[in-house]
């Protein structure tokens, strides 16, 4: 178990290089906190060195000086960033500007069909989504199911 801590590290260490670099990198998600836009363990994400970053924008960050995730901007306050997970009901994470290490730009399914998380239409579901707060709990129990009875 240590030792495939020690290579997943390693690997996202050597995607952070490259992002740094210029270089975009197709990398792999797990989990469930950015349901319904991403799918861990099924779809991948293409990361790209963050430029101007906005609230909304899908970014990797190390939070809390303890651990990195792929999230989504909810709030700038200087140099200060707050993340929520878009398939989270509670719960937000801190970081600086300097701990977001590359911006999310593509899903990338299974399949390899890329799905954009930063045109107008991509945005503007997110916000409706970030509106649906209250009810996002009952939104997210749908989706699964109806996930579930699909994959029958």
């Amino acid at each position: 178990m240590e030792q495939a801590l020690a290579s997943d590290s390693a690997i996202l260490s050597e995607a952070i290089r490259l992002v740094s670099e210029g270089i975009s990198v197709t990398f792999p998600v797990n989990g469930r906190s950015m349901l319904p836009f991403i799918v861990g363990g099924r779809e991948s994400v293409i990361l790209e060195k963050p430029l101007a970053i906005q609230v909304g924008d899908v970014v990797l960050a190390y939070v809390e000086n303890c651990r990195y995730v792929i999230h989504r901007i909810v709030k700038i306050d200087g140099e200060h960033v707050t993340l929520m997970g878009d398939g989270n009901l509670y719960g937000v994470e801190h970081c600086s500007r300097q701990d977001i290490k590359a911006a999310a730009t593509y899903v990338v399914s299974a399949g390899g069909k890329r799905r954009s998380l930063v045109s107008a239409s991509a945005r503007r579901r997110a916000r409706l989504w970030g509106r649906l707060k209250p009810i996002r709990k009952w939104l997210l129990l749908v989706y699964r199911i109806i996930r579930k009875v699909k994959s029958l």
